[in-house]
């Protein structure tokens, strides 16, 4: 008889965690085993229960980040495979998540395969990601107009670094920073950076999480 695959599921949210529970269960393949509110929570029950794949929001209770908790849990037990799941558009989830070695990813909303199909390939060995984030309207522009590096200073922004800051953090000079900062108000019409970064902020393109150092 075929094994089933023992999943924990990390989702604080009630609609997305039953229907994952749901989906789950109607698998011969997979058996889900608990659900937890917050990825803080998720190391320790992988460590101390019989875990073969976890489903992590990456945003869950009380804003723990359900990366760091991958990356822990990966640096434990790496044969745990983990499917990362958000709602958020945030641009530099995708390459974090690939950096740390995370099998699958997945968008809530908007993926076109369903969270099954993704956790069939898994298992049987594929990496499954996304060719590519999400596109999101910021004021008159698109996500996918910005640079990289315009992204990485509108993310320090949201934040509530200073454009000096930004500039020691990046190493770059002041007027550099000026610059990108210039160029993402004239491409979204925005009239100034605290504007810029609310709706940055609001729309989930970037996100600056407590205590995040590399993005």
């Amino acid at each position: 008889m075929k094994r089933k695959w023992n999943v924990l599921v990390v989702e604080d949210q009630a609609m997305p965690a039953e229907l994952f529970k749901q989906w789950i269960q109607s698998s011969p393949d997979f058996n889900w085993v608990k659900t937890i509110r917050s990825a803080a929570l998720a190391e320790f029950y992988c460590l101390s229960s019989p875990v073969d794949m976890v489903l992590m929001d990456i945003v869950t209770l009380e804003g723990a980040s359900g990366l760091d908790a991958a990356m822990r849990i990966k640096q434990k037990k790496k044969d745990i495979k983990i499917i990362l799941v958000t709602s958020m558009p945030e641009c530099s989830y995708l390459e974090r998540a690939k950096k740390m070695g995370i099998e699958g990813f997945w968008y809530k909303e908007i993926s076109q395969e369903s969270i099954l199909s993704v956790m069939e390939k898994v298992a049987s060995g594929e990496i499954v990601y996304p060719s590519s984030s999400p596109s999101v309207k910021l004021g008159l522009a698109l996500s996918e107009e910005f640079t990289k590096r315009e992204l990485e200073i509108l993310r320090l922004i949201t934040g509530g670094y200073s454009n000096q800051e930004i500039a020691e953090k990046c190493n770059i000079s002041l007027n550099t920073v000026r610059n990108h900062v210039a160029n993402m108000l004239l491409k979204s019409g925005f009239r100034n950076r605290i504007e810029l970064a609310v709706r940055a902020r609001e729309t989930g393109l970037v996100i600056m999480e407590r205590g995040e150092e590399d993005f």
